[in-house]
């Protein structure tokens, strides 16, 4: 089993999308860790407030599967593979972390950039995993987080989001 983590993120009816992936995700591979959620500001556009997440689950499956997998989710949640990078969405569901694999793509590279330069991916990957290593600096995901904030680069705001259906054991946003 490999530990991968997803990062989520919506600014369309957030709350119904980030659940939607939280649901679909355990329907697909089982028992979810779950991250505090996070608002933020859109990046590179002009757009409604971001929510953002990280998911965690242990998996057998593939990159390539797991690549399936995002984009079903997608489908079911009206998003299309042309909807460009910078804009709304629905849903946007990114595989940040395939346990210490470091690949140049394709299809993917992997840990994704995102990690390491956005703090509405790094935060909620610093609260769920804060002493991990990042496979390519070999800094925990905690050491990255603060320099980040620091750097005073991390409007985040948390928020409390009670999904409908939790795994139990498992972090609970607050």
């Amino acid at each position: 089993m490999t530990r991968v983590y997803f990062g989520i993120g919506s600014n369309v009816e957030p709350l119904k999308y980030i659940e939607l992936a939280v649901l679909e995700l355990r329907a697909r591979f089982g028992p979810v860790e779950i991250s505090p959620v996070y608002r933020n500001q859109a990046v590179g556009f002009v757009g409604a407030d971001f929510l953002n997440l990280v998911v965690g689950v242990d998996t057998n499956k593939s990159i390539n599967e797991i690549g399936g997998e995002i984009d079903a989710i997608h489908t079911l949640a009206n998003r299309t593979p042309n909807d460009g990078k910078f804009v709304s969405r629905t849903l946007d569901i990114d595989l940040l972390l395939y346990g210490n694999l470091i690949t140049e793509g394709p299809p993917l590279k992997l840990p994704r950039v995102d990690v390491l330069k956005y703090s509405f991916a790094l935060k909620p990957l610093a609260d769920m995993a804060p002493n991990f290593r990042h496979p390519e600096t070999g800094k925990t995901y905690a050491e990255h987080w603060l320099a980040m904030e620091q750097q005073g680069k991390h409007a985040l705001q948390r928020v409390d989001v009670a999904f409908t259906s939790r795994d139990s054991g498992h972090h609970q946003s607050q």
